[in-house]
């Protein structure tokens, strides 16, 4: 979220990044609107003197016993009060009206987020690990799942619907061992684990950006009606400090959380339907970071390879993308896409997102510290990334360890999780 001074100030920021994004707004008319507001605030603030003024001369003619100038100006001053009152709620309206307006205004853009239109756009930061070669025709994760009796997709869409699945026998531990294994790599690196609420007020989607733009996106309750089923981590997580000054010794405030997923999927109609790629209902071990303004580019980094840390030990095949200005997400400023190697997919597929906010969730949310005692207020930056999907990481190891029987091999690292059983299916 932006302030209404410094969009006031810099609109061709504003309409630079914009323009970069290919994000459709009227800030033109915002801007009439941002003028509108300080001349009303200018005449309401005339007013007020004028009252104040007054009011100091009723007094001074009472104490004078001019009684009968004294009761007309103070009648006069009834009047000016209406009016002062009728204008402030107009202001109090208009500044409602504007700040919705802006809470559609996207974040801007850090300086190295290179230009482009759309996903094809992305830069190669990096690669690792090699794409493996198989002796014989690689299967999907789809046939292989249900070729194992791993994953039910019929018996899925039968109790919830289509793109819901049930996980069974190994996959399913599987499943409990990457949630696992994810959060101990977390807390290696310094996270707080957490286990937050699975549901989310409307207050908490403001704050990290969901609502209102994403409204459709959200699985909603019906009762009580500002009550949403959350769409990642990152929104109880982030929330946990709104509305609170830190300080600076609390900072950074690390914290990784396992959640289930809930998203409706209502922009991606027809994409992915086959599988486990893209899901209703998933999981996921986020990570999130609260820190000070100034380390916010080297936590980006270290959040990026915290993440990137749990593929090499998977050995997985991945590559680090940075994506451009027209794939950006909403409220990112600069984001990095790890992408892993599915082999029937003969493709990588995105399997997290590390993105830097800035101040821009924790404007939305209040989220600020102290840099020192008796210092003023500055808002944190906020961080988070996927630690990884969990599912499109069960899809990696179903197509990279596949073996020619139908069984998919154990990694390495899970076994340990696994009481040492190193293949399933």
């Amino acid at each position: 979220m932006h302030s209404r001074r410094f969009i006031e100030e810099q609109p061709e920021v504003i309409h630079a990044a914009l323009a970069a994004r290919g994000h459709s707004f009227d800030l033109d008319a915002l801007l009439v609107q941002l003028e509108d507001r300080k001349a009303r605030r200018a005449e309401l603030e005339e007013l007020q003197a004028k009252r104040n003024a007054g009011s100091k001369q009723v007094g001074q003619l009472f104490r004078t016993g001019q009684q009968e100038e004294g009761q007309k100006l103070r009648a006069e001053l009834q009047g000016l009060g209406d009016q002062i009152d009728s204008l402030d709620d107009g202001v109090k309206a208009l500044e409602e009206a504007i700040d919705a307006e802006i809470l559609g205004l996207p974040n801007l853009l850090a300086d190295d987020v290179p230009a482009g239109v759309d996903e094809n756009d992305n830069v190669v930061v990096s690669e690792w690990g090699e794409v493996p070669t198989f002796g014989f025709e690689v299967k999907d994760h789809h046939a292989l799942g249900e070729e194992a009796g791993l994953l039910d997709f019929e018996r899925g869409a039968k109790i919830a619907g289509a793109r819901f699945t049930v996980l069974k026998g190994g996959a399913a531990r599987m499943n409990r061992a990457l949630m696992a294994f994810m959060l101990d790599v977390a807390r290696g690196h310094g996270y707080e684990e957490v286990v937050p609420p699975f549901i989310a007020n409307d207050a908490s989607l403001l704050g990290t950006g969901q609502l209102p733009k994403f409204g459709e996106d959200l699985f909603r309750l019906s009762k009580p009606e500002n009550y949403y089923l959350i769409p990642t981590a990152e929104v109880p997580v982030t929330n946990l400090h709104r509305d609170e000054i830190l300080s600076a010794e609390e900072l950074p405030a690390l914290y990784t959380a396992y959640t289930p997923c809930f998203r409706a999927e209502a922009g991606s109609y027809g994409r992915d339907t086959r599988g486990l790629i893209r899901q209703h209902q998933f999981e996921k071990v986020e990570l999130v970071q609260l820190v000070h303004p100034e380390k916010s580019e080297e936590a980006h980094e270290a959040l990026t390879g915290h993440a990137e840390h749990i593929l090499q030990q998977l050995e997985l095949p991945y590559r680090k993308m940075i994506l451009c200005a027209g794939d950006i997400s909403f409220g990112a400023k600069k984001c990095y896409d790890l992408e892993v190697w599915l082999p029937a997919q003969n493709s990588y597929r995105e399997i997290s997102s590390c993105s830097n906010f800035g101040d821009f969730q924790a404007r939305r949310a209040n989220i600020r510290f102290r840099p020192e005692a008796g210092a003023k207020p500055q808002f944190v930056h906020t961080l988070n990334g996927s630690s990884l999907a969990i599912g499109r990481t069960l899809v990696a190891i179903f197509e990279n360890y596949q073996q020619e029987d139908g069984s998919i091999l154990v990694p390495d690292a899970l076994r340990p999780y696994l009481g040492g059983l190193t293949s399933i299916g």
